[in-house]
């Protein structure tokens, strides 16, 4: 039998939670939702409701086989190919569309399965887990998806006063965030995709005002690393139609070892999508850690600055911008989409300017310099005699951004 083209997505231990799930399912019909359910428990299933997608199908979607995984005893390998399964089951569900959301519940080891099988579902569709573990640090395994944690306060490990409410109040939750749709009056609005940080808000601010009104709808990202790979993944996911990335700081931190890296693939997703791009190297000037006490020990003859009591800023070397020129560039000349580089001759940050705490121009201009002798031939470089902060500096920013998308515009025709 077809299953229903839109549903609910359960998934979670069955063998260990089938009265919960079950108790979760019963809610959501309720609610007059259909339901599509995963099993990720190893040691077995459940009889209380029908399950979809049976746990030995998982763990070969995972790449291992269920009677292996059950003999292994190795929870956390167990933990790994069932939540790779998992993952790859909610990735053929999506492309088939058949999901409008998606529910699981458990411990640690459920709470890991259920984040890992979500990380497959896209921005705008919901995804609620209820987990024991709601109150860690979870940054990790939630990485840039749009996830609701609600803490199950007791053990989710049969019904209860306790778990029935908050089962019942997540199926409730779910429903309803499953049938909010997006505004289609915004469906026309061209949308542009920027990034910024503390020292380049001035900058970021003026950017979204004058693109604001030549009709645009900016989304700003915060430079920390998640935020840096959220803007990537979204890119990915076609929500922009071109690129302001005014702070490319996460470089640095990557480079280096700072708190606020985005990893490797930072810088490549617009190329990739073929997207128009304005770049700047706002705060490459700067590597960030947290408490003074926690920078690495290699360090501690560099020159720091404490932007608050958790956070301190290290100022980047010669050496290490010419490696942050070349690494910037490199990533841009893989774009087959129109890409410019402006260049803030005056300070990349707002303190590296005249009299400021990280000003130091030879620093920058091996940066400068590096970007230049890297760059490839399609890249258009311009050289701005203003600081990333000045009005001056925006205004070229977004005129050059306006020239590229129209230039991209002529491209494709």
């Amino acid at each position: 039998m077809p299953l229903p083209p839109k549903n609910i997505l359960m998934l979670g231990c069955f063998d260990t939670k089938g009265e919960v799930f079950a108790y979760l399912r019963n809610c959501i019909l309720a609610l007059g939702e259909n339901v599509i359910s995963i099993n990720t428990g190893v040691m077995g299933t459940t009889n209380l409701f029908p399950v979809d997608f049976e746990s030995d199908v998982v763990a070969l979607q995972g790449g291992s086989e269920i009677f292996s995984l059950r003999k292994l005893g190795d929870r956390g390998h167990a933990m790994d190919v069932m939540g790779k399964g998992a993952a790859e089951i909610v990735k053929i569900l999506i492309a088939e569309g058949k999901l409008k959301a998606a529910i699981g519940m458990g411990g640690g080891g459920g709470t890991y399965i259920t984040l890992s099988a979500m990380q497959q579902i896209p921005f705008g569709i919901p995804k609620l887990c209820l987990t024991t573990i709601a109150a860690k640090d979870l940054s990790r395994q939630i990485g840039h998806k749009d996830i609701t944690l609600v803490p199950s306060v007791v053990d989710v490990a049969g019904l209860n006063i306790i778990i029935k409410v908050l089962i019942s109040q997540s199926a409730a939750a779910i429903c309803a965030m499953a049938n909010i749709s997006a505004d289609p009056e915004n469906a026309a609005v061209k949308r542009i995709a920027i990034s910024m940080f503390g020292n380049t808000t001035a900058c970021v601010d003026k950017c979204t005002e004058l693109l604001t009104k030549e009709g645009y709808e900016v989304l700003a990202f915060h430079a920390t690393g998640i935020g840096g790979r959220t803007m990537e993944a979204l890119i990915r996911e076609g929500y922009f139609d071109a690129v302001l990335d005014v702070t490319t700081t996460e470089l640095a931190d990557d480079l280096c070892g700072g708190i606020c890296s985005a990893g490797p693939e930072r810088l490549l997703a617009a190329g990739e999508m073929n997207l128009p791009q304005v770049v700047a190297p706002g705060c490459l000037d700067m590597v960030n850690f947290g408490h003074a006490d926690s920078v690495p020990e290699k360090y501690k003859d560099r020159f720091f600055y404490s932007w608050a009591p958790d956070v301190t800023l290290m100022r980047t070397s010669i050496e290490e911008n010419r490696i942050l020129g070349k690494q910037l560039i490199e990533k841009l000349n893989k774009s087959a989409s129109p890409v410019s580089v402006v260049l803030p001759l005056k300070g990349i940050s707002q303190i590296d300017s005249a009299g400021g705490i990280f000003y130091k121009p030879e620093n920058d201009q091996a940066l400068f310099d590096s970007i230049k002798n890297h760059a490839a031939g399609h890249i258009n470089i311009i050289e701005s005699d203003a600081h990333i902060n000045d009005n001056s500096f925006a205004e070229i920013l977004v005129k050059t951004l306006i020239e590229t998308i129209n230039k991209a515009k002529k491209q494709a025709l």
